[in-house]
């Protein structure tokens, strides 16, 4: 049975080796594996990415700020995409947005100043950016 095992090994490395589209598409999928735990880590960046509180209600809000945090960012992200296919006339160019957004991850945080400072004090800051209206059709 080991033998068996090491002739399927060899046979899937000569394989992995020869297929260039077998390789990217194991590449894509590990790529959407790490996705989230980078996302996880670029939102939980001090302190080593350590919980320095005591104890386990601290350290269980903690993770649902984290949590909150990373769910206000992806919901923007929905939202805006939303708004971008709503507002996008052409049929054509909408279809290609759409299978360009279907291809892709939600899990994007490039745009977002993760340290940076917050004011909700202002009112702009409380304004609707989105036409719910408008994307809920």
């Amino acid at each position: 049975m080991k033998e068996l095992g090491r002739v399927i090994k060899s046979q899937f490395i000569l394989s992995y080796y020869d297929d260039l589209e077998l390789r990217q598409q194991i590449q894509k999928q590990l790529n959407r594996i790490e996705l989230p735990n980078k996302f996880s880590r670029a939102v939980f960046f001090d302190n080593d990415q350590a919980f320095q509180g005591g104890g386990l209600e601290e350290q269980e809000a903690m993770v649902a700020c984290k949590l909150l945090l990373q769910n206000a960012i992806i919901l923007w992200n929905y939202l805006y995409l939303s708004e971008l296919i709503a507002n996008t006339t052409d049929m054509d160019e909408r279809l290609d947005l759409v299978n360009s957004i279907s291809s892709a991850s939600i899990l994007n945080w490039k745009h977002v100043n993760l340290r940076g400072e917050y004011d909700f004090r202002r009112k702009a800051a409380n304004d609707s950016r989105f036409d719910m209206d408008k994307i809920g059709h």
